[in-house]
């Protein structure tokens, strides 16, 4: 049996849903349907069977719509809601949902992204590798569209190299990090966590690396979404 996940968990889901517009235009990327239910229902219900019990979402595009229907509860999780009143980028969103955080590690998560894993064995590993933020990578066919990852002794080392097409080792946007970890950095108020915080700070932050070869769908473009009405029912846990 997996271990339980015992941690406070901030699902990011306040992005714009630029390049899923043009199929989903009316709710926000990660409410976008699928399988006959909003993608974060799928999401929530995963994390609840998990072990999961509070939830932050990070909301921001159509904030109003994912508040009305998760602010309340869902799936038995305690969830709170923290907006952006001004985008902030992934960073800042994490930052700023942190505040609402309780426990000393905390699981962050795409709201628009499926990985099947075990997160509370990866939080214990997280706990116990020594570094601020641990992550989660993949391996893919085609690393083009998410840059490269290069781990050494469980260390990313390279991180989001955009190095043409082909097979590689991608970041597949799943994070443990300790509740206090942008308080010794001078960041802006907006700021990618991606490309203005790991890849610039990556000698300092060493992360712990933890691959998955778990079914990973990425519900941003079209075609994976499209991709995802098909494959993504199997995957689904039953509510």
């Amino acid at each position: 049996m997996s271990q339980a996940l015992a941690h406070d968990v901030i699902v990011l889901a306040g992005g714009f849903g630029t390049r899923l517009r043009e199929v989903v235009a009316d709710v926000p990327k990660p409410m976008a349907p699928v399988a006959g239910r909003p993608f974060l229902d799928h999401l929530l219900q995963r994390l609840a069977l998990q072990g999961a019990s509070r939830v932050i979402l990070s909301v921001g595009h159509m904030a109003h719509l994912i508040e009305e229907r998760y602010g309340a509860g869902f799936a038995g999780l305690n969830i709170t809601c923290v907006r952006e009143d001004t985008p902030l980028g992934t960073g800042g969103g994490i930052r700023k949902a942190l505040s609402a955080a309780r426990t000393e590690w905390v699981l962050v998560i795409n709201g628009d992204t499926w990985l099947d894993m075990p997160y509370g064995e990866f939080l214990s590993q997280a706990e116990q590798a020594g570094a601020p933020v641990a992550m989660v990578t993949r391996w893919v066919d085609d690393a083009a569209r998410y840059g490269r990852c290069v781990v050494q002794d469980q260390r990313i080392v390279v991180f989001g190299e955009k190095s043409g097409s082909g097979p590689g080792l991608i970041n597949a946007g799943v994070y443990a990090l300790r509740r206090d970890l942008f308080s010794s950095f001078d960041l802006p108020e907006a700021f990618s966590f991606e490309t203005d915080f790991v890849a610039k700070h990556l000698p300092d932050l060493r992360p712990f690396a933890h691959r998955s070869d778990g079914y990973f769908i990425d519900i941003g473009v079209p075609d994976d979404y499209r991709r995802a009405q098909i494959e993504l029912p199997a995957q689904v846990p039953t509510p």
